[in-house]
């Protein structure tokens, strides 16, 4: 008998664990992205270090502090991709990152198949927003947005462990808790 109970404990205590998981990463860490007009969508021009914001309408954004690549954001705008590439920055970033499946406006299949076939353009937004992370915005022929950050060459060095370089700027130090 207290077999049986010891492996009816473990097996709930497994899919409790499992459950609690799974809600955490899907769920349990993202935010609603506070509003801010004029600054949540943001292009690199060609040349410059300060991104400028362009127009756009209808934004949403998810992020979560867990992670500097968890930020999502779809917004819609009526700036062309041809348009913007003469201005702003072209990104070689062809793959955006999967979204929650209950942030329904970003799918990024769909927007992965666009920017292979040409009818989306990636954009630089914002370069090391984090350290070794940069937000992409890519605009789609139809006037739809999508934002997201991915790791640049400094990020990949720097968190699969390999020896950074001279190329790459200083990691911020964490500084310790005020007494």
């Amino acid at each position: 008998m207290l077999g049986k109970f010891l492996a009816i404990v473990l097996v709930v205590s497994g899919l409790a664990a499992g459950g609690a998981m799974y809600y955490l990463q899907v769920y349990g860490y993202y935010d609603e992205v506070a509003l801010k007009p004029g600054q949540d969508v943001v292009l690199l021009p060609l040349g410059k270090d300060t991104p400028l914001p362009i127009a756009y309408g209808d934004f949403q954004a998810i992020d979560a502090s867990s992670s500097p690549i968890r930020y999502r954001a779809c917004f819609s705008t009526s700036l062309k991709p041809e348009a913007l590439a003469q201005l702003f920055q072209v990104s070689e970033q062809k793959v955006p990152r999967n979204a929650p499946g209950w942030f329904d406006c970003f799918d990024a299949e769909a927007l992965g198949e666009a920017l292979q076939a040409g009818t989306a353009t990636a954009f630089v937004s914002v370069k090391n927003i984090s350290y070794g992370v940069d937000r992409i915005v890519a605009v789609t022929d139809q006037g739809l947005g999508y934002a997201w950050h991915e790791l640049n060459a400094c990020g990949e060095k720097a968190y699969d462990g390999t020896v950074v370089g001279e190329t790459c700027p200083p990691r911020p130090q964490n500084t310790p808790p005020a007494e």
